[in-house]
């Protein structure tokens, strides 16, 4: 009898909204912005929370609104 696969378990998310102009912002967070795929002021992502995603949304904390996504 074959097993069937295990479900992945259900990973927490991140709502990140950008809140800030990368405007006369180093070019370092300018890549982050871009890197979380963050552009314009009002966009919206849903991230998964990692240690990685964590790290860069402290970086550029000033310029973003962070949420729990339901």
């Amino acid at each position: 009898m074959a097993r069937k696969p295990a479900k992945p378990a259900e990973k927490k998310k991140l709502r990140v909204t950008q809140i800030g102009s990368p405007i006369g912002r180093p070019d370092d967070q300018r890549a982050t912005l871009v890197g979380l795929g963050l552009n314009r002021r009002h966009r919206t992502r849903e991230l998964e929370d990692t240690p990685a995603v964590r790290g860069m949304i402290r970086k550029v904390h000033h310029l973003l609104r962070v949420e729990d996504a339901q």
